[in-house]
């Protein structure tokens, strides 16, 4: 005989335990009172609606076990191998406080029956029934009925056989009854009291709705199944058409059939109907008792689940024995059903019920529609369509914003809080979850749809290649292009390392940077790469890096005035000019830095576009935290002294127009004609950061190119060299 753990298939660990739940407190002590508040067409309504989120929650269900290996812990297993442990462990706590505060609602239902009739209440020594004798009784049913599941899980599974067949038979005790006329008075039901009077649709739907969802009950025992793949689909799916057809049979038969004033004002109605109310007497206690113990089994091993995974204390998930039963969970199970049983209120506790197992349905679907649209991974054997899942999910939540808007958005922030201390935790799954598909599905799209818009100046904005050299050396270069994004474009950082020993000219695959290393803001993208020449390596990069929609348009390096060959520094930004990039050149100065982050000066020249890109960056870069107070001048060198209003007036037009608020300096120089790097110093000497244009690098000159910027550009503090590609207009000022 083997000695393993002992495993159950898809009728005996899954249908009975979830038909069971289905046909259990609602059906026998609600039903009656739900039809005679909703009437006819109400009762059905709210039993569709009810199904439309359990038949779509189901198949989502079913189709998530017929693709991933189903473990112990049922739901919280599928949310959390799909939407992580942070969300995972959120919503699975709440579906386990749910379960359990489901079977304080089944024994309370048991003990109003039992407390109904006269022979019991004689005997324990009750007179009236009230909320004391309900919280007493109640406490010794939850006492009894954990006992019975410490002492054998397969024990309690197989007395599931007995109470299902106690409940066929005061199905057809019901049925037989019902056709004697056993509920009718001389007023016909459809006469009396119109529908939702005295109680709104949102409140009696609360009520009802714990009713559909038992089919967990059974998916919470996917860890003592023989083959969750199979059986998972298999009892629930057929447990909730059977849950189905009965509520709708049963519905109809009590509307007509049954006294509306009876089914009113006696949740013990069936026992006053029933062709044998021993029978009745029956299915209620096995189906109220079934149910409870159904949640005694389920709801443990959820906790037990989410404890293996650090979730909660791991002490609460310790298991005992061969089949690694969770006692200690079951303790703990024991606690929240007890606070829910003092509060001895059924329909109270149903509405709460409702809540919790609305969120967890939403969210079992919203992650079949993730895995479905966007999980590569994702190839269930049990295909449906992706619509299924949406529908589910927008229907929880639309009932649930119905029912109470302020409990879900209560329900919702204690989501969020425990979401939060989770994911601080940063505990995550070696496998990974759905979000990281679902990031690339949505870039996928967002990449189409830029690919297909034409770029316009208006919404232009940077996406840099930076040549930073490191982090390390030079930080200013980082600093500085993340000034030039802001909160807006991207960067993408390359530290080239060179290595002449190399035969080509990247020997290596791109690796990323440490992230003790590397810049971790958002929008900043950081590779190390060796290669043989960095010339020829920035050139390449900035020839070949991106695609169709996100293409780097901006090229970031820092000013080579201390390179070791000139002429081959020129000739790279020619060729980069020539690949129509937007050059910025940053000429750092060491002592000074970017001084106070108090002012910037932008050198205009009429007849280029360089102005053009200047003022662009200058949106960007005053959205910065460091540059957000500072000044900006825009400087005009005027060679004839009577354009110098039409200067300004079309100086002012253009900054409105770009929205830029800026001082317009005019330095008119017909008489003096001091040389323009004298100008520029004179007047820039004291700004933090000064903008110039660059000029083109004649072939064959690249030498003095260097030489008369360096002369230039010295003694002036930091300054930005730009080079405009042709996607910018030409400025003409004063022309």
């Amino acid at each position: 005989m083997s000695s393993g753990p002992k495993k159950f298939g898809a009728f005996p660990g899954v249908f009975t335990p979830s038909i069971l739940t289905i046909l259990g407190v609602i059906m026998y002590m609600r039903l009656g009172w739900v039809t005679g508040v909703a009437g006819l067409w109400g009762v059905i309504a709210i039993i569709i609606l009810a199904h439309i989120i359990s038949v779509t929650t189901g198949l989502s269900i079913s189709s998530i076990a017929t693709d991933k290996k189903i473990e112990a812990g049922g739901i919280y297993y599928i949310l959390s191998r799909s939407l992580g442990l942070p969300m995972g462990g959120s919503i699975g706590i709440t579906l386990f406080v749910g379960t359990a505060l489901s079977i304080s609602l089944y024994i309370v239902g048991f003990t109003e029956n039992f407390l109904a009739l006269n022979d019991i209440r004689s005997f324990l020594g009750i007179e009236t029934v009230d909320l004391d004798s309900i919280r007493i009784v109640g406490s010794a049913v939850l006492i009894f009925l954990v006992i019975i599941a410490l002492i054998s899980t397969n024990f309690a599974i197989k007395a599931q056989f007995v109470i299902l067949a106690a409940i066929f038979l005061s199905l057809i005790s019901i049925a037989v009854g019902l056709l004697n006329g056993n509920g009718m008075s001389d007023t016909p039901v459809a006469e009396s009291i119109p529908p939702f009077s005295n109680f709104s649709f949102e409140v009696v739907f609360a009520i009802f709705f714990p009713a559909v969802t038992g089919f967990t009950a059974g998916v919470a025992m996917s860890g003592d199944l023989k083959d969750p793949k199979k059986d998972i689909p298999k009892g629930t799916l057929l447990a909730i058409l059977t849950g189905f057809i009965v509520y709708i049979g049963l519905a109809i038969c009590i509307y007509f059939f049954v006294d509306q004033d009876l089914l009113l004002n006696n949740y013990n109605y069936l026992m006053l109907i029933a062709w044998v109310p021993l029978l009745v007497i029956a299915g209620i206690w096995g189906a109220t008792l079934s149910s409870a113990l159904g949640g005694i089994l389920g709801g443990p091993r959820i906790i037990q689940a989410i404890a293996q995974d650090r979730i909660v204390p791991q002490i609460i998930g310790k298991g005992h024995g061969k089949n690694k039963e969770p006692r200690n969970a079951l303790i703990f199970t024991f606690i929240i059903s007890e606070l829910g049983i003092l509060i001895g209120d059924l329909n109270i506790i149903a509405g709460v019920v409702s809540m919790f197992y609305l969120t967890a349905y939403g969210f079992i679907n919203l992650s079949f529609a993730l895995e479905k649209w966007a999980s590569a991974d994702f190839r269930p054997s049990f295909r449906i369509p992706m619509w299924v899942g949406i529908i589910g999910f927008l229907a929880s939540f639309i009932i649930m914003s119905q029912l109470d808007f302020i409990a879900m958005v209560a329900a919702l922030v204690i989501l969020a809080v425990i979401y939060y201390f989770i994911n601080k935790r940063k505990l995550h799954l070696d496998m990974g979850d759905v979000w990281l598909s679902v990031r690339s599905s949505v870039l996928r799209k967002m990449l189409s749809e830029l690919n297909k818009r034409r770029l316009t100046e208006r919404n232009w904005r940077p996406n840099i290649l930076l040549f930073s050299g490191g982090s390390k050396n030079r930080p200013h270069l980082i600093e500085f292009g993340k000034h030039l994004v802001a909160k807006q474009g991207m960067i993408s950082n390359f530290d080239l390392i060179l290595n002449e020993s190399h035969k080509v000219l990247f020997p290596k695959h791109n690796q990323a940077i440490p992230e003790e290393e590397g810049v971790n803001d958002e929008g900043v993208f950081s590779r190390r790469q060796e290669c043989n020449n960095i010339y020829k390596g920035i050139e390449n990069i900035s020839a070949t890096y991106g695609f169709s929609g996100v293409e780097p348009n901006t090229v970031v390096l820092g000013w080579g005035r201390k390179t070791d060959d000139p002429v081959r520094f020129s000739s790279m930004l020619r060729f980069l000019s020539d690949l129509d990039l937007n050059i910025v050149l940053l000429d750092y100065d060491t002592e000074k830095g970017f001084g106070a982050y108090n002012q910037i000066d932008i050198w205009l020249r009429g007849g280029s576009n360089n102005g053009n890109l200047m003022l662009s960056l200058i949106k960007f870069i005053r959205i910065s935290f460091d540059w957000r107070r500072a000044k900006t001048r825009l400087m005009i060198i005027n060679s004839l002294d009577k354009r110098e209003k039409q200067i300004v007036k079309e100086a002012q037009e253009m900054l409105d127009n770009m929205r830029i608020d800026a001082e317009i300096r005019i330095i008119n120089n017909e008489i003096p004609k001091k040389p323009v790097n004298m100008i520029i110093k004179e007047e820039s000497v004291h700004t933090d950061l000064t903008f110039l244009g660059m000029a083109d690098v004649a072939e064959g000159k690249e030498q003095e190119f260097i030489e008369r910027a360096d002369y230039l550009y010295q003694d002036l503090g930091t300054v930005v060299i730009v080079r405009a590609s042709s996607f910018f207009s030409e400025l003409r000022i004063g022309l």
